[in-house]
């Protein structure tokens, strides 16, 4: 399927074989909209028809011509008949007998501005003097009318025609064809859209979305609103804020206690110890109440609208919000994500778990999926979370340790009778170390004392004494020691308190009771968190996990393309994807004058085949290629079978090299490196088209099942179309929608060639030997010999004009004049267009019976024209004996 705003086809009409079954308007608007119909293409308001016919079927198909002359159409209704062989006779009417090819009798209906004819009287495809092909070569042929259906050449070759005389030429052609083996190409493509796909991994690895401010507009004010908001979140002096700053209190003079309490009085007084555990009770009792208005606060958020809980949380003190508009344009912002993501090359599936990712970013959280952490802030929590109830320092810092070695060092500088003296500093450590533990005793337990100070200082006392003995200092030496080490012990214990009752009070749920209120209050901000903009968030949420369905269904649908189709069972016909009976299949109608006998209209040259690759009737619409078997020649689909001359031992492209004209070149590729990443981004910017209407579906809010469905639909019509695309224009030709903002690669990324024989080609001298005039001998002396006469087309893809270009302007050769860019296609050569001599052309100018109507609206009144009046483009008017319509005879 393909979409209106950019499509364009030229509709191919075979009335070699099909025309009886065309004598009534609705016969030819079927025609028409069966091949539409067939290639998934809407009427177009200006339509494009290539007709094939002979030089005697002009006047045998007056009837016809003049109902594709009326067709009715929104705009001009434009006609290139292609016609195919010699005229019929010679003219009767003169005193000069002349031979065939001697006139090109044609309807007046034919010479009107929007018509032109090429005469091709011998499509001369021989490449040897020894070949005899007929004058129609199917082969030769198909490759004319391929060209010829290339829209921006259609519309090139009409406009010159008008400005020849009689807008009738005679083409010469020469022209190189750039494409990759079949097999190649059907590879790469299976490549592309497993790349495109991308493997199911099951969500084993997660993905990280870019940062808030990388994503979209709503979709980062979404994400950053809530994982950045501010604490803002209790209402000055309200219920939530006066609990919070009651426990608060409570425990900013439980600090004050403590303070109190590591001073050396409060080893001393057992006053400070208690008005310490009072206040801590008291910050216990602040705390539940807090805790008691956060539970209530998770509880009341959990059901309702975003309103009623916004209410609800309003009147415990707390403050949502407002959301603004940070819910605006959602689906604008996921559509934008997805482009930015598959720009990057991401495959679907990855791309899919972007957006579940978002969605769990973003979805907002219900108060009762988070009560089940107050648990961690209870008062069971806070003891636990005390290393223990009576916790000492775990380790005694080095400085007491200093302090009371030096102390027992210099307490212990007696010797003989006064060597007692030195145990006071020891002794004075073991007292208060007793004394300690008693004061921070609670019930039957005794807080642990640090041992390390009292080794300590009995071992500097030993030393002191040894050093004493051994030196025999006087004694005012020893009370100087004495005095000086006492001093060092005050600063020691005082330092070995402070500690012990840090640890005491930390045990007893000071720092735990902090961390508990900070742990409640921040529940409470990340539960006001959660409701704003909860309505916008949900949506957002539930559309992201929407889309993330809606590509994984696009990628289990190319899964399903590269599934490689089944061989062809034997005997099966091997004619490709379009099946046998096309109108090249037909007997031609200069074998056979009277073969004009009637056909069924279906069997007018399949050309809608060419678009759909249908070989019959489908019930499946959805995938066209499901029962087909690949193409096995790389050549136009319209191309006929290989002659049956061929060598049975020749490959696929020598049988195709035996029915090549001479005037057409292959060359075959066997793929470039960027090609299935081209091949790859191409299926992104087609698919990315297809789910539009879905995008509007998500911005309205209605991406449900329907929508889903419709769309999934799409995206397999779509990747039809895609392959369709692929097969029929090659990949040298753009996707019928490509990425606007990247550049397509070279020739020699996709195709493994280069572009510089299309820029010779492009450039070669317009003269004689530039082309293959496609005349007969007879035919050759028609045509004017005025060298400028002539119009000269270089065409090429308009994906290689960079390339070609630069190899001009390398060469430093001029570029063509009027260089033709075609969007779609897989030729590139040279058009000439040679006028016929003045007086060649006769345009018949019928005449009807009485009672008779040629009328399209009333084709039941016809009467076939039995008088004719002749305009001879050198004499003038003048009248001539009458024929039948479909006779042989010529003027």
């Amino acid at each position: 399927m393909t979409f209106p705003e950019s499509t364009s086809a030229v509709v191919h009409i075979d009335l070699r074989t099909g025309a009886a079954a065309l004598t009534t308007a609705q016969a030819v608007r079927d025609r028409v909209a069966e091949q539409l119909g067939r290639a998934g293409l809407p009427e177009p308001d200006h339509p494009l028809l290539l007709v094939t016919d002979t030089p005697a079927g002009l006047t045998g198909h007056q009837l016809q011509y003049e109902l594709l002359s009326n067709y009715r159409a929104v705009g001009d209704t434009r006609i290139l008949v292609l016609l195919v062989g010699s005229s019929p006779g010679s003219y009767a009417g003169g005193e000069e007998a002349y031979g065939p090819d001697r006139r090109l009798v044609r309807p007046a209906t034919l010479r009107a501005s929007t018509i032109g004819l090429v005469w091709a009287g011998d499509l001369r495809s021989a490449r040897t003097a020894l070949e005899r092909p007929e004058p129609d070569d199917p082969a030769s042929l198909a490759v004319l009318v391929d060209l010829l259906s290339v829209p921006d050449v259609f519309v090139r070759v009409l406009e010159d025609l008008g400005g020849l005389p009689d807008s009738v030429a005679a083409p010469g052609v020469q022209l190189l064809e750039q494409d990759l083996p079949p097999e190649v190409r059907d590879r790469a493509w299976r490549d592309a859209l497993s790349r495109f796909a991308g493997e199911d991994g099951g969500g084993a690895s997660p993905v990280t979305l870019p940062p808030a401010a990388r994503l979209p507009e709503p979709l980062g004010a979404l994400v950053s609103g809530r994982e950045g908001r501010p604490h803002g979140h209790r209402q000055p002096n309200g219920p939530a804020d006066l609990a919070h700053r009651t426990c608060a209190e409570s425990l900013d003079r439980v600090d004050d206690d403590l303070v109190a309490l590591r001073a050396l009085p409060g080893l001393l007084s057992p006053a400070r110890r208690e008005a310490l555990e009072s206040d801590l009770d008291q910050a216990r009792g602040h705390l539940d109440e807090f805790r008691a208005l956060v539970e209530r606060a998770l509880q009341g958020s959990g059901s309702g609208a975003a309103a009623e809980a916004a209410a609800r949380l309003g009147a415990l003190g707390l403050r949502v919000p407002p959301a603004e508009s940070a819910g605006e344009r959602v689906g604008e912002g996921l559509r934008e994500l997805a482009r930015t993501l598959l720009d990057e090359g991401l495959a679907l599936r990855s791309v899919a778990q972007h957006f579940t990712a978002l969605a769990g970013r973003v979805e907002p959280v219900p108060g009762t999926a988070l009560l089940h952490r107050l648990d961690d802030h209870s008062e069971e929590a806070v003891h636990r979370g005390s290393a223990t109830e009576y916790a000492a320092p775990p380790r005694t810092p080095a400085a007491p340790l200093v302090l009371a070695g030096a102390a027992g060092a210099l307490g212990g500088l007696w010797q003989g009778a006064l060597l007692p003296l030195a145990l006071v500093v020891p002794v004075v450590f073991v007292a208060v170390a007793m004394w300690g533990a008693r004061r921070l005793r609670t019930g039957r337990r005794t807080a642990r004392w640090t041992v390390g100070p009292r080794v300590a200082a009995v071992a500097g006392t030993v030393a002191g004494a040894v050093a004493a003995y051994a030196t025999a200092p006087p004694a005012w030496l020893g009370v100087t020691g004495l005095l000086a080490g006492l001093g060092l012990t005050a600063e020691a214990v005082r330092r070995l308190w402070r500690g012990v009752a840090t640890s005491w009070a930390a045990g007893r749920g000071t720092t735990a009771l902090r961390t508990a209120l900070d742990g409640l209050d921040a529940l409470l901000a990340e539960l006001v968190r959660e409701h704003w903009a909860a309505e916008e968030r949900l949506y957002c949420a539930d559309a992201a996990r929407s889309v993330a369905g809606m590509l994984r269904a696009t990628a289990a649908a190319a899964d399903a393309q590269a599934v490689p189709e089944p061989a062809a069972p034997a005997g099966a016909s091997a004619s490709g994807p379009y099946g046998d009976e096309d109108w090249l299949s037909a007997p031609s109608a200069l074998e056979d004058p009277g073969a004009e006998t009637a056909h069924d209209g279906a069997d007018d040259g399949d050309w809608a085949a060419a678009y759909t690759w249908e070989s019959g009737p489908s019930e499946d619409r959805h995938d066209p290629f499901a029962a087909q078997a690949p193409d096995p020649v790389p050549d136009h689909p319209f191309a006929a079978p290989a002659p049956k001359a061929a060598s049975a031992d020749a490959g696929p492209w020598e049988e195709t090299a035996a029915r090549t004209p001479r005037w057409l070149d292959r060359e075959i590729g066997e793929g470039g490196p960027d090609l299935v990443a081209t091949l790859a981004g191409d299926l992104r910017a087609t698919v990315m088209v297809a789910m539009k209407p879905y995008w509007g579906a998500v911005e309205r809010g209605q991406a449900g099942a329907l929508a889903v469905r419709r769309t999934e639909e799409r995206v397999r019509d779509v990747l039809s179309d895609a392959r369709h695309h692929l097969w029929h224009n090659g990949v040298l030709a753009p996707p019928r929608h490509p990425a606007e903002h990247r550049a397509r690669t070279s020739a020699a990324g996709l195709l493994g060639t280069d572009s510089l024989k299309v820029a010779e080609l492009m450039g070669r001298d317009t003269d004689g030997q530039a082309v293959v005039q496609l005349s007969s001998p007879e035919q050759g002396s028609l045509l004017s010999r005025d060298p400028e006469a002539a119009r000269w087309i270089p065409f090429a893809p308009r994906t290689l004009q960079g390339e070609v270009e630069t190899a001009w302007h390398k060469s430093g050769s001029p570029p063509p004049d009027g260089a033709l860019w075609t969007s779609s296609g897989r030729y590139a050569g040279l058009i000439r267009l040679t006028p016929l001599r003045m007086g060649v052309v006769d345009t018949v100018l019928p005449r009807q019976s009485r009672g008779g109507s040629t009328r399209p609206d009333h084709p039941d009144d016809t009467d076939h024209t039995d008088h004719t009046d002749r305009t001879d483009g050198a004499r003038g008017t003048y009248s001539g004996a009458g024929t039948e319509t479909g006779g042989d005879e010529g003027w």
